[in-house]
């Protein structure tokens, strides 16, 4: 069912050495351009019929209009399941004190007398969240997305979700009931690179939708390709990749959580990656005799779980040491890392690459799926050893503000000057003189 990668024999590899021998999804997001392309370029020229057309190809439906009516999102609220409204209610009360503390304040440093830096935060003016559909519902990533943005202040917030047939052409009714939950009134009908392009390049109309600064939010290849495209014409949190857990455990870790949380996410998707790093073959041994049965009381086995625990991107690794599984999961750098050791905390402070680490035995990844008041939207594919996942700060902008006297400029003048020569660039250096008539004070 999940295969078996033994590196307790030589020394471990370095760098990219040691990456090219773990398990990891095949995600082409560079063959996905060209497929991207002409329909970000037909919603550059058509507008919203080709956002709605190309929605209606891929099999989403086709809605009554492109922005969702507010009576639907009153709807979807009323109609809710009353359990399902609570946990979103505690989802979000637990999301707004985390991200509520990751605010910045500004900060100012007297460099010289009177002369100042402040580093000012500013949030994005508009931004574009993209809430996935496909094989699952997500309202937790309305929530993941539009808190962070909420506390860091910005004033224009779009969510774009894909059309669903089964709706009459509207996004799941509980992802527009978590839109209404949060105060967000506008809400797109609309899925994939269509929707990003829609975000990039706005569309006119009565029901059209406004270009945005930044767009965020995980999606399929597609979506992440058209991020690609499109980075620089708009902001972009991130390009996700398939979702993946990587559970580090010894001997004290009890295999039936283990197994358990590496089937939790691979019931994402076909391509989700679970993968066990180990110095225990004890509990390797244990961890697969308690998948076969766990799999098969799984409602999602066939279509998802067995084919992402058998796929290329989940094994079950094998470290000669813990050391050595630090090493290992420091170069996977996991989108989700569980750390489930006889002393959870210590191990987990060594950890340096991870987009979310989960401590000991009582902190699933799915707690922090939901209700931890962590973030969800994660680095994946590796990219936790140079970025973030989704916060306030992914809403801000810093921007520095310099204040400086006549005298303070004065003061440091002549080297502004040597250094503009330095590099060439004389006029750089004629700007300080000519502030003090073309002769600069020398010192």
């Amino acid at each position: 069912m999940i295969s078996r990668i033994d590196l307790r024999g030589d020394t471990l590899p370095e760098g990219g050495a040691l990456r090219a021998l773990l398990p990891r999804a095949e995600f082409d997001v560079e063959a996905a351009l060209e497929k991207v392309r002409p329909i970000c370029e037909d919603v550059r020229h058509r507008g919203a019929e080709a956002v709605l057309s190309w929605g209606e190809k891929f099999g989403d439906g086709r809605p009554a209009s492109l922005r969702v009516p507010a009576e639907a999102l009153h709807r979807a609220l009323d109609e809710l399941d009353p359990a399902v409204r609570a946990a979103l209610e505690e989802s979000i009360r637990r999301a707004r004190l985390v991200h509520r503390d990751q605010r910045r304040t500004d900060t100012t440093t007297q460099v010289v007398p009177g002369g100042t830096v402040t580093e000012k935060w500013v949030p994005v003016g508009r931004v574009g969240l993209y809430v996935p559909g496909g094989l699952s519902v997500y309202p937790s990533s309305v929530v993941m997305n539009v808190v962070p943005a909420q506390e860091a202040g910005v004033d224009g917030i779009a969510v774009a979700s894909p059309a669903q047939a089964a709706f009459g052409g509207l996004p799941h009714p509980t992802i527009l009931a978590a839109c209404a939950l949060l105060g967000v009134d506008e809400v797109y009908a609309a899925g994939g690179a269509q929707a990003v392009a829609m975000f990039a390049y706005g569309v006119p109309g009565p029901d059209g939708c406004r270009s945005v600064d930044l767009v965020t939010g995980p999606g399929n290849i597609y979506v992440a390709a058209a991020k690609r495209l499109l980075k620089g014409v708009i902001g972009i949190d991130a390009e996700a990749g398939p979702t993946e857990i990587a559970v580090l455990a010894d001997a004290a870790a009890d295999p039936v959580h283990v197994a358990a949380d590496l089937i939790s996410q691979a019931e994402h998707d076909p391509m989700a990656a679970a993968v066990l790093v180990t110095d225990s073959a004890e509990l390797a041994d244990a961890v697969e005799r308690e998948l076969a049965p766990q799999v098969d009381a799984s409602k999602h086995a066939e279509e998802r779980i067995r084919p992402a625990l058998a796929g290329r991107q989940s094994a079950i690794v094998l470290v000669a040491s813990l050391d050595d599984g630090v090493r290992v999961v420091d170069t996977y750098a996991a989108e989700h890392l569980e750390i489930q050791t006889a002393d959870a905390a210590a191990v987990a402070a060594r950890v340096r690459n991870a987009g979310a680490i989960f401590v000991g035995p009582y902190a699933p990844v799915s707690l922090g799926d939901y209700a931890a008041g962590s973030n969800h939207v994660l680095p994946t594919g590796g990219c936790a050893c140079h970025s973030s996942g989704l916060s306030v700060q992914s809403f801000l902008r810093g921007i520095h503000v310099v204040d400086y006297t006549r005298d303070a400029l004065a003061e440091v003048a002549h080297h502004v000057v040597t250094l503009a020569e330095a590099e060439d660039l004389p006029a750089h250096g004629a700007a300080l003189k000519a502030r003090f008539g073309w002769k600069v004070p020398q010192k």
